[in-house]
């Protein structure tokens, strides 16, 4: 065997071990967090943990109804508040805009998604926070102190606008050129164009696009803690508190191990959120392979 062979047939599996390594360490995380988790559930049936309001550590009180609520609630708000504004840029930046403003916004949009959380968080205190407290809240006849799930979900949706804005431009900038001059040559409109023709051939990545920003939606902590008001209660509404799950492990992970089986509750936690993560996924990919067929 010549010595080129010999170091191709090393370095590829040099690179499936990499691979295999990869892979491994989704399912060690899985194992690990669901034999932390064991303890918890050796004291209450795993119905009454998923579906059970009442969360009392001290009594041995693990409901994760509340936090399981709560981290639907914001994800589900923000990703509503954000997809119609970040759709209707990455439109504007790959079909209108000029050359000139396209390299001027892009950097910038591309910055915002390079700021840390922890100063959304201190943005949203200062400024969301006020807003929805004396100004929405108020008009829809509503009282609240302002840390609730609307203004976290206001934060978390602006966050998540570089992710889905950067691929969505990308996405529709590969819709080849030919189909847009082939569609005005016959005599359709610009927005025509781009609604008949663009969108439809980039549905897939655009897809792609959403679902990226739910997965930073779903792991989003120090912001979404900072601006939701931590109660461990139902929400009935947007103007109320909330806590989510990564919140609930970020607060308490450390500070409560002396109470009975509280750290396999929160280790629990991490599994709750690592399935509704890996849930959506699948979903996702499902949704995606239909897409690609049509």
């Amino acid at each position: 065997m010549s010595s080129r062979k010999l170091r191709d047939k090393v370095a590829s599996k040099l690179m499936l071990l990499v691979t295999l390594f990869s892979c491994l360490i989704v399912f060690a995380i899985v194992l690990t967090l669901v034999y932390q988790s064991i303890p918890l559930l050796t004291i209450q049936p795993i119905t009454k943990t998923l579906f059970s309001t009442s969360w009392n550590p001290l009594d041995g009180q693990f409901g994760f109804a509340p936090f399981i609520a709560g981290t639907l609630w914001v994800t589900i708000v923000s990703m509503c508040l954000s997809i119609p504004p970040s759709l209707l840029t990455s439109i504007y930046l790959a079909e209108y805009a000029s050359n000139k403003l396209r390299q001027i916004v892009k950097p910038l949009i591309d910055l915002l998604a390079g700021i840390p959380s922890v100063i959304f968080g201190l943005v949203g205190i200062l400024v969301i926070v006020p807003l929805v407290r004396n100004d929405i809240a108020p008009f829809f006849g509503v009282y609240t102190t302002g840390y609730n799930i609307l203004t976290a979900s206001i934060v978390l949706a602006i966050m998540v606008f570089p992710v889905m804005i950067s691929i969505s431009v990308e996405v529709m900038k590969g819709v080849p050129q030919a189909f847009r001059n082939a569609s005005m040559g016959m005599g359709a409109t610009k927005w025509q164009t781009v609604k008949k023709v663009v969108i439809p051939t980039s549905l897939p990545g655009l897809t792609a696009a959403i679902i990226l920003g739910f997965g930073r939606a779903f792991g989003e902590t120090i912001a979404v803690l900072m601006l939701v008001g931590n109660v461990a209660k139902l929400p009935s509404s947007i103007f109320s508190p909330a806590y989510p799950l990564p919140a609930l492990i970020a607060n308490n992970f450390g500070d409560m191990m002396s109470v009975p089986s509280y750290d396999s509750a929160l280790m629990f936690a991490a599994v709750i959120l690592l399935v509704i993560v890996i849930v959506f996924s699948i979903l996702s990919q499902i949704v995606l392979a239909k897409l690609k067929k049509v």
